[in-house]
């Protein structure tokens, strides 16, 4: 499953995290967690519960540990396209719609929400139709790209072999 990030706080707190991978002009956010839940959700079940008819159920309460990891149950895609990168919103347009469509080719991504950065400006001497197919393809191969690499697994820095002079 593929959704839409909408909501800011999804945002703030993929952002908050540094970016998983760069290419020329995007950046890619990622975080192992699920959408923030919505607050009228939270009031509808309220509202809900206020309204039983059956008024002394016994409340019970289950234990809650937070520490538990919080395992996310789908790929949610957010697009970050300023339009001090993207002047023409026809352009903002195409890029989002390359984005979406990256990620649908894809469905073997890792679980958890993903934010694309439109992160340097889209060259208008070298594209200067809006919406053209040289545009198109470009960004979409630089989206294959990245989210390639995003694929595979992080490779983890290596500890730093014990010096001479610490194990005598």
């Amino acid at each position: 499953m593929i959704g839409r990030i909408q909501r800011p706080v999804d945002f703030e707190r993929v952002l908050a995290r540094p970016s998983r991978d760069r290419s020329a002009h995007f950046a890619l956010h990622h975080l192992s967690a699920n959408p923030a839940p919505s607050p009228w959700v939270a009031a509808k079940l309220r509202t809900a519960q206020a309204e039983l008819s059956t008024g002394g159920a016994p409340v019970t309460h289950n234990a809650v540990d937070p520490n538990l990891p919080c395992v996310p149950d789908g790929c949610w895609v957010g697009m970050v396209v300023p339009k001090r990168h993207a002047k023409r919103s026809v352009t903002r347009q195409l890029l989002k719609r390359q984005i979406r469509a990256a990620f649908a080719e894809r469905p073997g991504m890792p679980p958890g929400l993903w934010v694309v950065r439109l992160r340097s400006p889209v060259d208008r001497q070298k594209f200067p139709s809006a919406a053209s197919d040289a545009l198109r393809s470009a960004v979409r191969a630089e989206l294959a790209q990245l989210l390639d690499r995003a694929m595979k697994p992080q490779a983890r820095k290596p500890a730093p072999a014990p010096s001479p002079e610490a194990a005598a």
